[in-house]
């Protein structure tokens, strides 16, 4: 398998970017400074009818952790069938109880449902690495269930700081279940990591940002970040998309050789 860069979009626009740049695969959310969460249907829309690469599909309603009521969870049944319905190629997804296990019925169901859509992906996304069973464990519980995929970062703020685990996880369980790494990768990294763990896929915001310069006035602020970026939104970054594909090519190239 060759490796796969997943951008992490959370546009229209970033889903452009991301075919002309050299992603490989995109996983579309809106709001990424709150972690990701679902995006609308006429943004999948218009990204199919731009993009030729996969798109999986956040389903994610709200921000903070992935304990779900009962209403949350139904509605995020309906936004995956939604998103299905109209050509996403998987889902992206996590169900935990509030012990912090994983939780089996929800997931379950949600995996159920997307491989109802014949050739559709499950990704069980980073609720993973706030778990409270260990990495094997939920691994193994995620395997049973079905999943095709997870996103995670190992338990820790950063993947890199994961690699010896995810490059365990990869030798023991990566002909069962698809292992993509996200958080803390980039084009200065990225080669190494591959090579380190022996992983083929892994997942990137490369953020940018983008002026407004009708974020604020002298008296009204509907600015998201602090001092110096006061009139800015996150963008994916064209540049930085374009190292992070060269690199995961280069990697590719010198395994080959």
């Amino acid at each position: 398998m060759k490796p796969v860069f997943e951008l992490c979009a959370g546009s229209l626009n970033d889903c452009l970017l991301a075919q002309k740049h050299g992603a490989n695969r995109i996983e579309l959310n809106c709001a990424l400074a709150a972690g990701g969460l679902s995006p609308s249907a006429a943004v999948l829309d218009s990204a199919k009818k731009q993009v030729s690469i996969p798109i999986i599909c956040m389903v994610r309603p709200r921000e903070a952790g992935f304990c779900y009521s009962e209403t949350e969870a139904q509605l995020m049944f309906e936004e995956a069938r939604l998103f299905l319905e109209h050509g996403a190629d998987g889902i992206a997804f996590g169900f935990l109880n509030p012990d912090g296990t994983i939780d089996e019925k929800n997931t379950q169901t949600m995996i159920s449902l997307i491989h109802s859509y014949p050739g559709r992906t499950a990704v069980f996304h980073r609720a993973i690495d706030v778990c409270t069973s260990s990495m094997d464990e939920a691994v193994q519980t995620l395997i049973r269930l079905g999943a095709d995929r997870i996103l995670t970062s190992g338990q820790k703020p950063s993947a890199i700081q994961s690699a010896e685990l995810l490059a365990r996880l990869q030798r023991e369980y990566g002909d069962k279940i698809q292992i993509l790494a996200g958080s803390g990768i980039n084009a200065e990294n990225v080669k190494d990591f591959l090579q380190k763990t022996g992983l083929k896929q892994v997942h990137s915001s490369c953020k940018g940002y983008q002026p407004d310069p009708t974020t604020c006035t002298d008296s009204v602020s509907f600015a998201f970040y602090g001092d110096g970026r006061k009139q800015d939104y996150m963008q994916a970054d064209s540049t930085q998309i374009e190292a992070f594909a060269r690199a995961v090519l280069t990697a590719e190239k010198s395994e080959q050789n």
